[in-house]
């Protein structure tokens, strides 16, 4: 879980360059909306709330925090379409112009978001892939 935790500070971290991508200023409140809720939804798994007791009773406290997990969870995938910002400015210029101000974005924010967002598109499609081999496996196994 310490893991799932670095990617949303990095996120946070890179995007503290507010001021540095002109050409599509959404781009670090994208990371840093990614971040804080990444972060949110990997501190809450690690509550006492999160896990269902062992004895098979049900918790009130269980229940409201399945319901935030689930509304965080849903949030942060509606989020993650907000890209488009991203991959519009494909390959923007990253040099500082005097004469051009506003059609340059940072190369560390810039390839950082733009990685990460691919990366996730990357793992989704393994996951989405592999669930459907496994999926054919059962169902050819019986």
């Amino acid at each position: 879980k310490l893991f799932l935790c670095v990617m949303p500070i990095a996120q946070i971290a890179i995007a503290t360059h507010l001021d540095d991508c002109p050409r599509q200023h959404y781009i670090p409140i994208y990371l840093i909306v990614v971040g804080v809720f990444g972060l949110v939804l990997s501190v809450l798994s690690c509550l006492p709330c999160a896990q269902e007791p062992k004895d098979g009773t049900t918790n009130p406290l269980s229940r409201v925090c399945t319901a935030w997990n689930s509304l965080s969870s849903f949030f942060l995938f509606c989020w993650f379409i907000a890209n488009v910002w991203i991959y519009s400015i494909y390959q923007p210029n990253y040099t500082k112009n005097s004469t051009d101000i506003g059609s340059y974005c940072n190369k560390t924010l810039y390839l950082f978001a733009f990685w990460t967002t691919t990366l996730v598109y990357i793992l989704l499609a393994v996951f989405l892939i592999g669930g459907c081999c496994v999926l054919g496996c059962m169902f050819l196994c019986g």
